[in-house]
Formats: structure tokens, sequence, C-alpha cells
């Protein structure tokens, strides 16, 4: 994909809170045709915003009014001006030159793109055998469900029509926002293409991931999902080409 790839335009959204160490590496990887990256400020103490204003002096910022990266990702859709929207980590967990991946598979036919660790062609560095199991459940769960066929719940590495935004109807602000955006995304029809990608270890820092409590808030939202409506889930899951 060059410079003149597509008429779309995307946005970037990355979540960030004392990510100032990790902010280079993961600027580094993003490709240079992305029209828009909104850093999402969760009151960082360090020099996260001063770092990746220098680093990108286009960034657009969003400080957050609350608390928790759903809260961050759903403010930071709210700014965004691409017809597509791309949402990552900040701490370089994800490869930026992935996102070419996504935007073919949205390009190509598909309403949003799932990024997974477990499709061929993905892995991860990070994954312990406790959240593998975990997700795998939860995963396993979900499409029992809701006749999905997904391969990776837990993923925060996604992308998807700005124009689905209200089909998806994000609102919640905690980790389980992945899931919430995979289970709507399944229930509103639209069609879902999973796409590999591969998980690299944080760079600095340590997570606010919490494997137990986050995978209770998951669950969850998976049960509450279940019951929030008696519409049949009408989603086409497929892998990337």
């Amino acid at each position: 994909m060059n410079e003149q790839h597509s008429p779309v335009t995307v946005s970037v959204i990355v979540p960030a809170l004392n990510e100032a160490d990790n902010l280079p590496h993961v600027f580094a990887t993003l490709p240079a045709w992305i029209d828009e990256v909104i850093l999402v400020d969760g009151d960082s103490e360090d020099d996260t915003v001063a770092v990746a204003r220098r680093l990108r002096p286009d960034l657009r910022v969003v400080t957050q009014t609350r608390r928790g990266k759903g809260n961050a990702l759903i403010e930071g859709a709210a700014a965004a001006k691409g017809d597509i929207i791309v949402m990552m980590d900040a701490d370089g967990s994800t490869d930026g030159r992935e996102i070419h991946s996504f935007v073919i598979a949205l390009t190509g036919g598909a309403d949003f793109a799932k990024g997974s660790r477990y499709a061929p062609g993905g892995g991860s560095d990070d994954l312990s055998p406790l959240r593998s199991l975990g997700n795998r459940a939860l995963t396993t769960l979900t499409n029992l469900l809701y006749g999905t066929r997904y391969t990776d719940l837990c993923y925060g590495y996604n992308a998807f029509w700005a124009r689905h935004l209200d089909a998806l109807a994000l609102d919640c602000d905690g980790f389980e926002i992945e899931t919430l955006m995979n289970i709507r995304a399944a229930r509103a029809g639209l069609t879902v293409r999973e796409v590999p990608s591969h998980e690299r270890c944080r760079i600095h820092g340590e997570s606010n991931l919490h494997a137990l409590r986050d995978g209770w808030r998951v669950l969850k939202t998976i049960l509450r999902e279940r019951f929030r409506t008696s519409a049949a889930p009408r989603t086409q899951v497929a892998l990337a080409k």
C-alpha cells in the first residue's frame, strides 16, 4: 500500500496513560499514509503528551473525561474524522505496520476487521497460559451464545468503518470494550473479517490489565449482552485474505 492507497481516510486512535517511553517505538511503525492520529490521554503523569506531539506535530490530543480504556476509545472514536477507525495500543504490543491488513479487509467488503492472535499467521509473545486459557474459554462461550466463529475475543487491535459507530453503541469504560465491540458487531449483522495479528510484549512499564478482575468483567459483559435484546445474531466471520 502506498501514499495513494485508497480514497478513504484512516484515523488511528491510541489510548495512553504514562506511555512516554513507548510512543517513539509505536509511532515509528505507523504507515505514512495514515490521515489522522488521535492520542487519548488518561491524565498521564509523565511526558506522554509532549513526547507524542514532538513525534507527530499533526497529532490530535483528546483528554479523557473519565477513566479506563473503554472510555478512552469511545472518546477517541467520537473525535475521529476518518472513514475508517483503527484502535491500537500505546505500549508497543500492536504493530502499526499491520494497519495495512485491516484497511485491506475493510475496503474488500468487511464492516469490522478484528485482530486475531490465533488466526493462521497471528501469534503472541505476551499471552500467559492463564490469560490464553481464559481468552479461549470466553471466546468459546461467546461463539455458543451468539452463533459467531471468533478465534480471539479479548484482543484490542480492531478497525471498522466509522459509519458503524451507532450500531456498536459503545458504552463501557474498561478492558471489556473489545468484547462489547465484537458482540455488538455480531448482533448488528455486520460482516466481520478476522485479521491475523502478532502481539508483542509491552516495551516499557507495567500493564494495567488484571487477568481475573478483567476476565470477570468480560464474562459479565457476555452474559448481559445476551439478554439485552432478543434479536438473533446475523454476523458473518471470515479470515482476511
